[in-house]
């Protein structure tokens, strides 16, 4: 796979990455980790998860759809825990190299067997892991997102911190996800930040607090109205 650098630059090796006690890869541009340095695994499940009230929604062509798939852990998590074959749409700007995704996945090892069947994927139009069919859109998502003609019935907002990465969690990208939101549509994301909210209502969604994971206090959660 070739990765985009974000000035059109074609690399093959992925983003500058620093490593963390646990196998916790941390971006070098955000200074971010990929996931939480506690429990990455047990965060997934209870912001975006159980977040979205998965898996009691997960039906047959259910379409999940993701801002940031960094390490693809919440697509191993997705696919760990459904029994019915469901879509996964998640956009990313800085795809991770072969090797960097194996070194990061390490870190899970009782979800060996499906981390192995994305490696295998990678770089494909269309990877399955699992009953996860997942198309990975690579790009700014400024650029990317408006452009594309699905719909999410669940989205997973896991994007750098806001702080780090405003352009993510700007007003425009999340009126866009609101506007690729289908009936009954839902996100869950692990920031409470009061402007994310904000937008997020303004693009249709009823939002609510949530208890965090870990150490943060708070958590969003939403449902399109």
């Amino acid at each position: 796979m070739v990765v985009n650098d974000g000035a059109g630059n074609g690399k093959a090796e992925g983003p500058a990455l620093e490593w963390r006690e646990g196998g916790v890869p941390v971006a070098t541009d955000f200074d971010d980790p990929y996931f939480s340095i506690a429990d990455g695994l047990a965060e997934t499940r209870h912001v975006f998860l159980a977040g979205n009230d998965l898996p009691a929604r997960l039906r047959p062509g259910f379409h999940v759809a993701e801002l940031g798939f960094g390490t693809g852990l919440n697509c191993l998590a997705l696919a760990a825990m459904t029994q019915v074959p469901v879509v996964m749409t998640s956009f990313e700007a800085f795809p991770l190299s072969l090797s960097q995704l194996e070194q990061a996945h390490a870190a899970f090892p009782e979800l060996a067997g499906m981390a192995a069947e994305l490696r295998a994927g990678w770089g494909a139009d269309t990877i399955f892991v699992g009953q996860v069919e997942l198309r990975l859109i690579l790009g700014d998502v400024r650029d990317t997102l408006p452009l594309w003609q699905g719909r999410a019935d669940a989205w997973f907002l896991d994007g750098f911190s806001p702080a780090r990465n405003p352009e993510m969690w700007s007003e425009a990208v999340l009126t866009e996800v609101g506007g690729h939101t289908a009936k009954d549509g839902s996100f869950a994301t692990y920031t409470a930040a009061g402007h994310v909210r904000r937008a997020l209502e303004a693009a249709g969604f009823r939002v609510e607090r949530r208890p965090g994971f870990g150490r943060k206090r708070h958590m969003s959660r939403g449902l399109m109205i």
